[in-house]
Formats: structure tokens, C-alpha cells, sequence
């Protein structure tokens, strides 16, 4: 498992907030949800993002937008300028502006909501509680907005979610579930595979020695993995393989393959029906003293300590 397969199959929606927005400027909305993911298309009409940490940036109908949180607020607004008439609470809950009258457009469709049935722009967003080290890891190299422009490969499966956000049938949940999921695949893949988006991350996933080597790490943590029989597999010399993955990874093959077993090990104890031992043989430890040993030393706590720590946030 890499780590864009591991981040989207962990972000996988379950019931997750999904809205469309109908709206005549001028218009503007605070959104301080602190959602760790959001995705943003807008399907007609014209949008701004106005980040509380960057420049403004603007949507154009097609364009699909991946925000990152927590801690990233923004506006979504018609003009920059425009006075913002609703702040999103982290509950999803709108607080209006005095005078302001914005509401459920039931008569164009459930999830639905907006200042006029009629408008002339028209966006989806769909919120995502992203929880995960391993989903982290790949987050964190998105900005806190990303852009990703429209090139028609999405254009269908937009449609196919504006007409199915406002139905109400049986499983109607699981549905816009699935259609935000290939959305939000397509996004991610398409920011990444931008030449101006290349970062280290990428340029080692794009290396035919250093891919292959991550993806069998990722993929097989629990195998007793060596230098040796590292190098063996992508057939370069250890002295060889040990130094391009250092200069594209910026650590050694066996310092990343024992993060990369704690994260996964971080992510299986937010499972309370998971054993340590269970774990241990999981990530690679032959004992659950192994990996508590190695937990602890990498990550100063326990996994008991973790275990509860993330159970209670």
C-alpha cells in the first residue's frame, strides 16, 4: 500500500457532509469548520477562496478544490470584498448575519441550501473527518488550498453528483458516499501529477529504484526487510540503493521503514478491537514488547497511553 492508496482509502466518506450551495451575489461564507479535508466543486457561476493565511484564489466553474485542516480558515465568497453573511461552525451549524436570509431550498432538492432557488452559481462541498498518521503523512504536502483546474476528465461524475445531492432514496447516503470518494481520488491524483506540484515525495514514488522499494515496504511492512534484501528486489548494490533512497527520501531505507510501521501501527490502535499482539505481527514486530519497546522509543508513550489519548480526543 503507498502512501496515496493508503491516504484514500483511509479518507474513504462515511456519512460525510455533503451540500450544494445555490447563491446570487453578492454572497460569502466564513467557514471555520476546522474539517481536516473539504472538497469544494464548483459547477456554475463564480467563487472565491479567501484563505485567512494566503492569497485569495479564483474558482472557475469546473475547477474542483481541496482544502486542508485543521487550523486553515477561509471564506468562500462571490468577490473578496463581499461582506460575509454566514460563519459555518465546526457542528456545520450557520450562523447568520442580522438581515440575512438564507435557508434550505427544498423545493430544488434535499441538501440543498442558499439565498435564492434561482441563482446563478452553484457549488458541492463535501467534508471529510480524516483521521490517521499514514493519511497524514500525505496531507500535510497539500497546501492549505489546492487549486486543482478543470480538464473535463471529472465533468461527468460532477453531473452525476448534482443530480444525485438531491434526491432521497433508500442507501442515498452510500451513494454521494461513493461519487465524493472518486472525486476526491481524481483531485489528489490530478494535483499531484502536476509538474509545478513535484516535491520530494513524488520524485521518489517516480523513481525506478526508489518507487518499487517504497511500495514493497509499504505494502509488506511485517517482512523481516534488510538493506540486502532491499536492494536485491529493485537489483541495485546496497551501497547504491542506500544512497539514492537517502537523497530522495531524505532518511535511510531502515529508519523510514520503522516510522512507516509505527504510523501504521498508530493508525491500527485507533481500532479498540484490535490486539497489540495483533498489531505487532501487523507492522513487523515479533512481540507486542517489541513494538511497545520501539513505540515508546520513537514516540516517547506507550501504545496503551496512545490508544487512550486518541480514544478521548
Amino acid at each position: 500500500m503507498d502512501s496515496m492508496t493508503a491516504l484514500l482509502d483511509r479518507s474513504r466518506a462515511a456519512g460525510a457532509f455533503i451540500l450544494r450551495s445555490v447563491l446570487s451575489p453578492p454572497w460569502a461564507m466564513r467557514i471555520e469548520d476546522d474539517a481536516p479535508l473539504t472538497l469544494l466543486v464548483l459547477t456554475q457561476g463564480q467563487a472565491w477562496i479567501v484563505p485567512d493565511d494566503g492569497d485569495a484564489v479564483e474558482v472557475a466553474p469546473g475547477d474542483m478544490v481541496l482544502l486542508r485542516g485543521p487550523g486553515h480558515r477561509y471564506t468562500v465568497a462571490d468577490d473578496p470584498r463581499s461582506p460575509v453573511d454566514v460563519v459555518i461552525d465546526a457542528a456545520q451549524n450557520p450562523t447568520l448575519r442580522p438581515g440575512v436570509d438564507w435557508h434550505y431550498l427544498t423545493e430544488v432538492g434535499v441538501r440543498t441550501w442558499g439565498n435564492d432557488a434561482g441563482g446563478s452559481t452553484v457549488m458541492l462541498t463535501g467534508t471529510y473527518q480524516v483521521r490517521g498518521e499514514v493519511s497524514d503523512t500525505l496531507l500535510r504536502m497539500l497546501p492549505p488550498v489546492a487549486l486543482v483546474p478543470s480538464d473535463g476528465a471529472s465533468s461527468s461524475l460532477v453531473r452525476v453528483l448534482s443530480d444525485e445531492i438531491s434526491r432521497d432514496l433508500p442507501g442515498q447516503e452510500v451513494v454521494l458516499d461513493r461519487l465524493l470518494d472518486l472525486l476526491l481520488i481524481g483531485a489528489i491524483r490530478s494535483w499531484f501529477a502536476d509538474p509545478e506540484h513535484q516535491n520530494g515525495w513524488s520524485r521518489a514514488q517516480a523513481d525506478s529504484v526508489v518507487g518499487p522499494a517504497l511500495r514493497l515496504l509499504q505494502t509488506d511492512p511485517a517482512r523481516a526487510w534488510t538493506l540486502a534484501t532491499l536492494a536485491e528486489a529493485v537489483n541495485v548494490s546496497r551501497a547504491t540503493f542506500a544512497r539514492r533512497f537517502a537523497e530522495l527520501v531524505g532518511q535511510p531505507p531502515m529508519t523510514y521503514l520503522t516510522e512507516w510501521r509505527l504510523k501504521m501501527a498508530a493508525d491500527l490502535l485507533r481500532d479498540p478491537s484490535r490486539t497489540l499482539a495483533s498489531i505487532a505481527d501487523a507492522v513487523g514486530y515479533s512481540t507486542p514488547f517489541a513494538l511497545s519497546a520501539a513505540f515508546r522509543r520513537e514516540r516517547g508513550e506507550s501504545p496503551r497511553d496512545y490508544r487512550a489519548r486518541v480514544a478521548g480526543a
